[in-house]
């Protein structure tokens, strides 16, 4: 299938476009993209900078892709941003490269970003992840798998989500939010196991129930994490959801809301 640009696109003679890419009215592809097949830029959308695109992406109009970091220490030395397969990029998105040199921002796969999302510097973001309207990720925030954040959450620098989490609308997420978990509030705490996405993942009923026991035990009764772990590992079952949640608390560096 043939690359399709159309006459009012700028594009860089320079810019790497696999098979069956499309290119709408308007749109900027600057010279150091690299762009896979199938992946389709709509009208007015801009690629810049040292910026890879995976196969069969969508980016939406005016969505701003691998502009400068908005950090006052990046010094224009060369840094990246790495996007997999089968994203969808909504309008007026931005997502910026590292602001080291060498550094990147990194999107998987399969992920939706809804309109006037934003991902900032240093970021790694893994799959299946939903990014609701105007949610917004600080620098070096780290997310997982299959990770829902909510509309207008604002995420601070170095913050954590764990897969299968999901921080809930106008949330202000100031600490890690834990592996199966649902958050909410200003700042955002813990209030329960995120149900609804463990049984669209069709998690099995006997590891909900699990979680649901193990969350009690950290979050709802009076435990030092120290004592909540040993008391899970204790009467739980040896699960490796059990074993994921408890070593991303203890690997927490910001902490846990709770």
């Amino acid at each position: 299938m043939a690359t399709q640009i159309h006459p009012q696109a700028i594009v860089s003679p320079s810019a790497q476009l696999d098979e069956g890419v499309k290119v709408g009215p308007c749109a900027v592809i600057e010279e150091n993209v690299k762009i896979g097949a199938l992946t389709v830029i709509e009208a007015g959308a801009q690629v810049l900078g040292y910026t890879q695109i995976g196969k069969n992406c969508r980016i939406f109009p005016y969505a701003v892709v691998g502009s400068i970091p908005q950090d006052l220490k990046y010094k224009e030395e060369k840094s990246y941003l790495v996007i997999g397969d089968n994203n969808r990029i909504r309008e007026f998105t931005t997502i910026n490269p590292g602001t080291e040199r060498d550094s990147k921002t990194v999107l998987g796969n399969n992920n939706l970003l809804m309109a006037y999302s934003h991902i900032a510097h240093d970021c790694k973001i893994g799959d299946d992840n939903i990014l609701a309207n105007n949610a917004t990720l600080a620098g070096y925030v780290e997310l997982g798998n299959k990770v829902v954040v909510g509309g207008l959450v604002a995420v601070h620098q170095f913050c954590r989500l764990g897969s299968f989490s999901i921080a809930g609308g106008c949330s202000k997420v100031v600490q890690d939010i834990p592996p199966y978990s649902m958050c909410d509030g200003h700042p955002a705490k813990v209030r329960g196991v995120n149900l609804v996405g463990l049984r669209r993942a069709k998690f099995d009923q006997d590891v909900i129930n699990a979680l649901k026991k193990a969350f009690k035990i950290i979050f709802f009764e009076n435990h030092s994490f120290d004592e909540a772990s040993k008391l899970a590992k204790e009467n739980l079952p040896h699960l490796e959801e059990i074993e994921n949640l408890l070593q991303f608390i203890s690997s927490s560096k910001r902490g846990i809301g709770k």
